[in-house]
């Protein structure tokens, strides 16, 4: 006789098996849509990092591209080859640099890991993206495709003069326009031949060799930026007091101390009886330790937060962060230190140049430029890159403070060997002390910008253990200011 229970097990064997359908659809699903997931971000990270992914080392994408491809030609902005790929009768391509020293840290070399706009624009140097009629035609003559060039914002009169100017001497030289961001020279010494790279590779990194010659100190170098932070100082002091600082009165007797700390002007100069632009003009040491004590500390870190230290600068190639130890803990000792530039502070010539724009430029900052434009070999833009406005660094009134009390630098303090000439210029002097053992060993700053009322060009020189600002820095800006306006 049949069980009459059979028909509710038999409807529970069904419900377990249609549950058990579900849960497998589930996890299908499940499956499919990470899947799917996984696939759109590496379709993502691909095209988004295609540069980073093409420059590793397990890539041999590279090596292939160089086999159908010539490397592509960087050039000035005056069009003047900076680097370019010659192919020899028996179709050996040699990369040659026509300018050899004079643009070797920011235009860079192509082997040896490669460096400068070399390593940073391999990717767009290495591809081709001529039409197909321009490689079909070069396919009829079994010839290589012809890669992609870069035209830079870099001015050969101009890079030449910073070069010749900054002579023997250690140190850098950057030259830009505040009203575009464009850079327009880019010096560093001790230089190199990148046409000789390969032959002197070894030379460089020995350990006998302490020059740095493949160091950009424009960009990687790291500096007490001395008398030139007063800039910063100066700009929180008047922001602050917008109604008295005029009114501003310090007696400089060569030393100043306060709970410990104790600062003196260069050489132990005493200047007496100083306003405010006397302070700044005489790069008073005394006088600006005094300032520095005097700062709402809250604003003086979010002032010095605004002007990029301890975090980025808008710049699309490697540079070294420029770093200041400011917070609630900092003692009077160490902030007197700050207010001087000396101490821990350190910063770039890129960033001491960045900031005097802002200055020149109105209180406006442009996003810096080395590239203007990547174009094919046939000359079909690719690519443009915008004059960009980065960010407004103090209002106008305060930038036209600043223009003032760096013209007064130049006409009545430390900058005078560039005053009467046919243009007029502005800027700050440093003398960076960098041996706490010996105080006479300094590296000499310059930061300054031409005309003073209409900038056209900013200069930030540095020249390693030199001494005086203004007997060493300042007539190289000159030298280079003197090319910038025909003279």
């Amino acid at each position: 006789m049949r069980n009459k229970n059979w028909k509710p097990f038999v409807e529970d064997r069904q419900a377990e098996k249609e549950k058990i359908r579900h849960e497998i659809l589930f996890v299908q699903w499940l499956f499919i849509a990470l899947f799917a997931a996984m696939t759109v971000f590496i379709c993502t990270y691909s095209i988004n990092n295609k540069e980073t992914l093409f420059e590793n080392d397990y890539n041999g994408r590279e090596q292939l591209l160089l086999e159908e491809n010539i490397r592509g030609s960087i050039y000035s902005a005056d069009n003047q080859v900076l680097a370019e790929t010659v192919t020899d009768k028996d179709g050996t391509e040699t990369r040659n640099y026509p300018f050899a020293n004079v643009f070797s840290h920011v235009v860079g070399y192509s082997t040896m890991g490669k460096s400068g706009l070399e390593k940073a624009e391999n990717y767009t140097l290495i591809h081709s993206d001529l039409s197909l009629s321009e490689k079909a035609a070069l396919d009829e003559k079994d010839s290589k495709y012809e890669g992609n060039s870069i035209y830079t914002t870099l001015d050969p009169v101009i890079q030449q003069a910073a070069y010749d100017a900054l002579g023997a001497y250690s140190g850098a030289v950057i030259v830009t326009d505040p009203e575009t961001g464009d850079i327009l020279a880019m010096v560093s010494k001790p230089d190199f031949d990148p046409n000789q790279i390969d032959s002197m590779w070894d030379t460089y990194l020995s350990e006998d060799n302490t020059q740095g010659n493949l160091l950009n100190r424009v960009t990687m170098g790291q500096y007490p930026p001395g008398s030139t932070f007063k800039i910063l100082d100066a700009i929180e002091y008047v922001e602050e007091n917008p109604d008295t600082w005029k009114n501003y009165s310090f007696d400089c007797i060569g030393t100043f101390e306060k709970d410990g700390g104790s600062i003196h002007c260069f050489h132990y100069e005493t200047h007496g009886q100083v306003d405010f632009e006397k302070s700044f003009a005489e790069s008073c040491n005394c006088s600006f330790a005094n300032i520095g004590l005097s700062l709402d500390r809250s604003s003086y870190e979010n002032t010095l937060k605004k002007f990029m230290f301890n975090s980025s600068l808008p710049y699309d190639y490697p540079y070294e962060k420029s770093t200041v130890d400011l917070d609630d803990t900092t003692s009077a000792k160490e902030l007197m230190q700050i207010a001087i530039g000396q101490g821990t502070t350190s910063m770039s010539p890129l960033h001491m140049n960045l900031i005097t724009q802002s200055v020149a430029n109105d209180g406006v900052l442009m996003k810096p430029r080395l590239v203007e434009s990547t174009k094919t070999a046939s000359g079909t833009v690719l690519d443009s890159n915008r004059v960009t406005e980065y960010a407004t660094l103090m209002d106008e009134s305060t930038a036209s403070t600043m223009k003032t009390l760096m013209q007064d630098v130049v006409e009545e303090g430390t900058a005078s060997k560039l005053k009467g000439y046919s243009y007029t210029a502005a800027g700050k002097t440093g003398s960076a002390e960098y041996d706490q053992n010996d105080e006479s060993q300094s590296h000499a700053w310059f930061t300054g910008f031409a005309p003073v009322d209409d900038p056209q060009y900013c200069i930030t020189v540095i020249i390693e253990g030199a001494g005086s600002g203004g007997d060493y820095a300042v007539p190289i800006a000159r030298r280079v200011f003197d090319a910038c306006f025909g003279q």
